[in-house]
């Protein structure tokens, strides 16, 4: 599950069914989480938005620089233990129309 703090229930040596991943945000504030190899990202993606007060379609989560999709796993994306998930703030708008004259 999306929890910061687990069951504490840790399997046997090495392969267990739960990672713990650290998402963080390009200002370097870091949320850890608990999260089982099969449960959908989006849960952790929840997580985060609600503890940080953002809007889930302002975030856009980044694993090794590829988007990270609420419908993937840890599993299907090779996440390890300790790997960690980039938090980005999405920007919309820029700067169309100059103002050289």
């Amino acid at each position: 599950m999306a929890d910061e703090q687990g069951n504490g229930g840790e399997g046997a040596a090495g392969g267990t069914e739960h990672l713990n991943l650290k998402v963080k945000s390009p200002d370097g504030q870091e949320v850890f989480f608990k999260i089982k190899r099969s449960t959908k990202l989006e849960k952790l993606m929840n997580a985060y938005c609600n503890r940080l007060g953002q809007s889930q379609e302002g975030v856009r989560f980044l694993f090794d620089g590829e988007r990270v999709h609420p419908h993937q796993t840890p599993e299907e994306l090779g996440l390890e233990d300790g790997d960690v998930i980039d938090a980005m703030v999405q920007q919309v708008g820029g700067g169309g129309g100059g103002g050289y004259r």
